[in-house]
């Protein structure tokens, strides 16, 4: 980083106090979970999700929410800034924004520089890569937040030390008890105990699990819930990776990146790994609801925003494809995302209007009546939280990079079309009213042309707006 970069990171990460008037502001928790798709019993899925489905009927979820990139460090970073993955130059897993945009101002910091106590437990920004300017306090990285293993836990597994990044991936892990001595339950209860201490001040707490990010981890009880043999597979698995015909080449990574990496996945293998997904899942809902429980002990949750959301969606199974690397599919860029702002005329509802990741940040700063940061590219949900059916014709576009530095594909979700093009050639469009499964690629039919040119408008206009603000 340059001197200037440096200096514009000193200045961006100063503390600005602000007046009294923090004191009537609501708190803000933010609940991230890692690789979860739109699985939850709220969404008609498959996965027990008790907790989450009781905050969605206290709140509004959102049925078509998108995130802009279908990999954890894009999507997150995106998010917590309030700009599009290649307005702030990060395209892989690697790059923190504070390299390539060191000015900018992060979510959570933008909320500690106008009088809040900011606190991070678990995984929020990407593992590894953190904003230093963002929190009063910050946790451990998640794998030093377990501490000595309780009796009948063995974390990490035995073993562990001399498997390959890919073996320690494409497995799944049952644990003994409730999983005592895991970072997962360990984020539960460090946030927990900021809401104990905290619980007098204004805070923004973010709680960032882990799960069901690979491998798919849960304490057998949770694995009981479910029995493989009654577990249906997608209509269009494949043993791997697999180009319908009629579709892009580019469409589909040939190789899997999370699970059954370098191997095929027969019809039962297949089961038990989307039993573990749905087990791990059901745990990570079942520590989410010790957190909500707390903070209703504590008379936290009228004055509380909650937000819950998942950073990328995912494929199990479905044409082959067990990860989201490249998936511009509706299971890759669709995400979960409920909001409940006390008081707010919408709650017990659902609003089926297309939002993004992006449009988180200027919805929580609008709800807690801070100034708008200059420059954020989402548009507040606030609308929306008061009236779900409110008036809002607004795409939503997720990208993908194969190289970390270009665009290598734009998609759009525009009403019931979902339309990517490819650099390498190709395009795919969808009728998600009558074909959600995505099976008929519609891009190379006459009679959809001119949909197929409008949309094809939208993602150029879309890259071309995105390259004018690198």
């Amino acid at each position: 980083m340059t001197r200037s970069g440096i200096a514009i990171l000193i200045f961006s990460c100063a503390y600005i106090a602000v007046g009294s008037e923090v004191g009537t502001r609501p708190n803000v928790l933010l609940i991230i979970s890692d690789d979860l798709r739109a699985e939850l019993g709220c969404y008609a899925g498959m996965a027990r999700t008790p907790n989450l489905d009781r905050l969605a009927s206290a709140g509004v979820w959102f049925d078509r929410a998108y995130c802009q990139f279908p990999l954890c460090n894009p999507s997150r970073s995106s998010m917590l800034t309030g700009k599009h993955p290649t307005t702030i130059g990060i395209l892989d897993n690697r790059t923190s924004f504070r390299q390539t945009r060191p000015g900018l101002v992060s979510m959570p910091q933008w909320f500690r520089q106008h009088g809040y106590l900011t606190f991070r437990a678990g995984k929020i920004f990407h593992g590894g890569i953190d904003d230093p300017c963002a929190w009063t306090q910050a946790d451990q990285d998640d794998e030093d937040l377990a501490g000595p293993p309780a009796r009948g836990s063995q974390w990490p597994p035995p073993g562990d030390a001399k498997l390959t990044k890919a073996q320690r991936s494409d497995r799944y892990l049952v644990l003994e008890g409730d999983g005592e001595g895991h970072p997962e339950n360990a984020v539960a209860e460090r946030t927990i105990g900021y809401l104990r201490q905290y619980k007098d001040r204004p805070f923004f707490i973010g709680c960032g699990f882990s799960k069901p990010h690979s491998p798919p981890t849960a304490p057998r009880r949770f694995y009981q819930w479910y029995d493989p043999n009654k577990i249906p597979l997608p209509v269009d698995f494949a043993p791997r990776p697999t180009v319908p015909e009629g579709f892009p080449r580019a469409a589909i990574r040939p190789r899997n990146a999370d699970l059954f990496v370098n191997r095929d996945a027969t019809e039962q293998e297949a089961r038990q790994m989307i039993r573990a997904y749905l087990a791990s899942v059901s745990w990570m809902d079942w520590n989410t609801g010790r957190v909500i429980a707390e903070l209703d002990r504590l008379g936290l949750r009228q004055k509380t925003i909650i937000v819950f959301w998942g950073d990328n969606g995912y494929q199990l199974g479905e044409k082959g494809k067990w990860s989201k690397a490249g998936s511009l599919f509706e299971q890759g860029a669709r995400v979960p995302l409920i909001i409940f702002a006390p008081g707010l005329a919408g709650n017990d509802r659902v609003c089926y209007r297309i939002v993004q990741s992006v449009d988180i940040f200027p919805t929580l700063v609008q709800l807690c009546g801070l100034p708008m940061p200059q420059g954020l590219e989402g548009r507040s949900l606030v609308p929306l939280l008061k009236d779900p059916g409110a008036a809002w014709d607004h795409p939503a576009f997720t990208v993908w990079s194969e190289d970390g530095t270009s665009l290598w594909a734009v998609a759009v979700r525009a009403g019931r079309w979902r339309y990517a093009q490819f650099q390498a050639g190709g395009a795919m469009l969808f009728d998600e009213q009558t074909d959600p499964l995505e099976l008929k690629n519609l891009a190379n039919d006459p009679n959809y042309a001119s949909i197929c040119e409008d949309l094809s408008g939208l993602a150029a206009e879309y890259a071309s707006s995105l390259a004018g603000r690198q």
